[in-house]
């Protein structure tokens, strides 16, 4: 859910980005999550229609994702050189729940579907920021 809200203080609508914890083992302390940009993701899920219409198998666990764990401040860095927005951010404390470091393993994905992303995270960013500017309230 960090996307979201990044793109909502570049526009404006809030004053700032909640960074929850700044303390983790991680390299520079923030959370590590799998980002995804939103067409591979649904292009991951054609291809598992794909897969389902041409085999026998019913049934299938496959992770998708990008495979790669990002941090919240490399999420923000990345999204500050993309789009040369400025992101100000508030430290939190953790939240209960949360874990270090948490991305898919795509591997299935990749082996079954033959599917990997294909967009980088600065694209993720570029495309992210455009949508929010011609949706500047969201999706209506």
């Amino acid at each position: 859910n960090l996307f979201p809200y990044l793109t909502q203080v570049a526009i404006g609508r809030r004053n700032y980005l909640n960074v929850f914890g700044d303390d983790w083992e991680t390299k520079d302390g923030s959370g590590i999550r799998d980002y995804i940009h939103i067409i591979d993701l649904a292009e991951g899920h054609l291809s598992s229609i794909d897969y389902l219409n041409s085999n026998d198998s019913c049934l299938e666990f496959i992770n998708l994702g990008s495979g790669i764990g990002y941090s919240v401040f490399q999420i923000i860095s990345q999204f500050e050189l993309s789009t040369g927005c400025q992101i100000p951010y508030s430290i939190q404390s953790r939240r209960d729940g949360d874990v270090a470091i948490c991305y898919a393993d795509i591997s299935k994905a990749n082996k079954l579907l033959g599917w990997v992303p294909m967009r980088s995270l600065e694209q993720i960013c570029i495309d992210g920021w455009n949508w929010q500017i011609k949706n500047p309230n969201g999706y209506s």
